[in-house]
C-alpha cells in the first residue's frame, strides 16, 4: 500500500498587541466630588481597593508585560494593587498623570458649576474660561497621553500593558480614536477601576474595549 503524505501547514496567529488604560478605582475625591486634581494624600476607598483587585483578577491571565502608572496617589495605589495580581512593578509616569485644576483645585463640582456653568463641556470644547482659570487644555492632556501610547507602543512590541491614569486622559485617547465631540464626550463617563483597551493594527490605533469590569459591578450607576 502506497503511504499518504501528510504535510502540515503551520499558521502563526498574528499578535495584537493590547494597550489597556485602566482608571483608578473610587477615591475620597470621587464620593465628594470635589475636583481634586493632582492635590496628594487624595487616596482609594475601601470600595476602591476591592475594584483595583477585581480588576487585577481580569489582568492576571492577560500575560502583561509593564504596568505604567500616573504618580497622582489614587493612581498609584490603584497600580500596586493590580501589580501584585499581574507579578509587575509598576513604573511612575508623568504623561498619565491628572490634570491641572488650576484655580478649581479641590471644589466641589456644585460649586464650580454655578459659578461658571458647564465647565466639563467648556474645557472639552478648549474654552478660554477653562484656560483662564489655569486648569490645563483637553489639547495639552491629548498630546502628553498619546505620547505615552506611541511611547508603549513602540517600546513594547507585541507585549500587553497597562496604564493607570484619571478619567479626562483615558477620555483623550477614546475622543481621538473615535473623533468624539464635545458633547459626546461630557456625556462619556469612565468607571473607576475599569479597562479601555484600544490595540495597534495597520498604522492605526482601534478601540477594543470599553468600560470593562467585575459583572457584578453592572448595576453600578456613574
Amino acid at each position: 500500500m502506497r503511504s499518504a503524505n501528510v504535510i502540515i501547514i503551520s499558521i502563526e496567529e498574528k499578535i495584537v498587541q493590547m494597550i489597556i488604560l485602566l482608571r483608578h478605582g473610587q477615591a475620597d475625591n470621587n464620593t465628594k466630588k470635589i475636583l481634586a486634581g493632582r492635590t496628594p494624600g487624595i487616596n482609594l476607598t475601601e470600595e476602591g481597593r476591592e475594584q483595583a483587585k477585581q480588576a487585577g483578577e481580569m489582568l492576571k491571565d492577560l500575560n502583561i508585560s509593564a504596568i505604567y502608572s500616573s504618580p497622582i496617589d489614587r493612581a498609584m495605589q490603584t497600580a500596586e494593587i493590580v501589580g501584585k495580581h499581574c507579578g509587575v512593578e509598576p513604573i511612575s509616569d508623568d504623561r498619565l498623570i491628572e490634570l491641572d485644576m488650576g484655580k478649581f483645585t479641590m471644589i466641589p463640582y456644585n460649586e464650580i458649576f454655578e459659578k461658571h456653568g458647564n465647565v466639563f463641556l467648556k474645557f472639552y470644547e478648549g474654552s478660554l474660561e477653562i484656560s483662564h482659570n489655569g486648569v490645563e487644555s483637553f489639547a495639552e492632556v491629548q498630546k502628553r497621553i498619546f505620547d505615552m501610547v506611541d511611547f508603549v507602543k513602540n517600546k513594547h512590541t507585541d507585549e500587553n500593558v497597562v496604564l493607570v491614569t484619571h478619567m479626562d486622559p483615558i477620555k483623550a485617547v477614546i475622543g481621538k480614536i473615535l473623533s468624539l465631540q464635545p458633547e459626546i464626550l461630557f456625556q462619556l463617563i469612565i468607571a473607576n477601576a475599569s479597562l479601555n483597551i484600544i490595540k495597534f493594527d495597520d498604522q492605526n490605533y482601534y478601540l477594543s474595549s470599553i468600560n470593562s469590569m467585575n459583572s457584578s459591578r453592572f448595576h453600578e450607576t456613574f
